[in-house]
């Protein structure tokens, strides 16, 4: 009995060992613009499960995260009706306020598609032949932290924020109350943290925030990382992948 739990801690050293000593993965853009792709969603909302099913068929496309980042915030205006839900924050209400500020709109609705900063009508998203605003890098190591730099197109000296959001996939809710009550709802590239910061002399390193045992553990994980001016929301250039499976 000694000797097997020996084995046991043996291989679990040996497995944590490993992972630390894993190299980073580095994800890159290019100079050509890739495509930031916001839906802004609610599990409260019964027009919103069609409009996730269709960002949900983004994962097998070809063009995924080559030219084309999605993500999906969750508002909390839907949890008057009686159902939280568990993905909503004020703060990704707030994200879709400031859009609708920028339009010059009178409110806000779900489900709602922004492209690049644009207000858009669905996941059909276009090629972009000429835009190069600059190449963006990421660098994912185990530990969570991520490095990441912006060169813009043609030696720009302007100030930028950099964004970097962790993606969960394979989240299935069960809702019971609210308009979509009694419905099992999927979700991918769920928006489970998010953390801002400006960038100084072209490179920042930052952290992918923990994630809420309550919110329950994803089939699989991904980044989300984009760039815009200080000051401005609307994304410059973005980039994103696949986070190794947790051990």
């Amino acid at each position: 009995m000694k000797y097997c739990f020996l084995l046991s801690c043996a291989s679990f050293l040996s497995s944590v060992f490993q992972i630390a000593a894993a190299d980073p993965v580095t994800f890159q853009s290019g100079p050509k613009k890739v495509q930031l792709l916001e839906l802004f969603t609610s599990e409260g909302c019964s027009s919103c499960p069609p409009a996730e099913a269709s960002l949900s068929r983004l994962v097998n496309d070809s063009r995924l995260w080559r030219e084309f980042v999605p993500v999906a915030f969750h508002v909390d205006y839907w949890d008057r009706l009686g159902w939280k839900d568990p993905f909503a924050s004020s703060e990704w209400t707030k994200r879709q306020q400031t859009y609708a500020e920028n339009w010059k709109a009178e409110s806000v609705y779900t489900p709602a598609f922004v492209l690049n900063g644009r207000e858009w009508r669905n996941t059909t998203i276009p090629v972009v032949n000429d835009a190069a605003p600059g190449v963006l890098k990421a660098t994912v190591h185990d530990s969570n932290a991520v490095m990441i730099s912006f060169q813009p197109a043609k030696g720009s000296s302007e100030k930028f924020d950099v964004y970097l959001a962790r993606l969960g996939f394979g989240i299935a809710v069960n809702v019971r109350a609210g308009e979509n009550n009694g419905r099992s709802l999927k979700h991918d590239f769920v928006v489970l943290s998010l953390v801002r910061e400006k960038m100084s002399s072209g490179t920042q390193e930052l952290r992918l925030a923990p994630v809420s045992e309550s919110l329950g553990r994803p089939e699989r994980s991904a980044f989300a990382a984009w760039v815009a001016k200080e000051g401005d929301i609307n994304p410059l250039q973005a980039v994103g992948g696949w986070l190794p499976a947790m051990p």
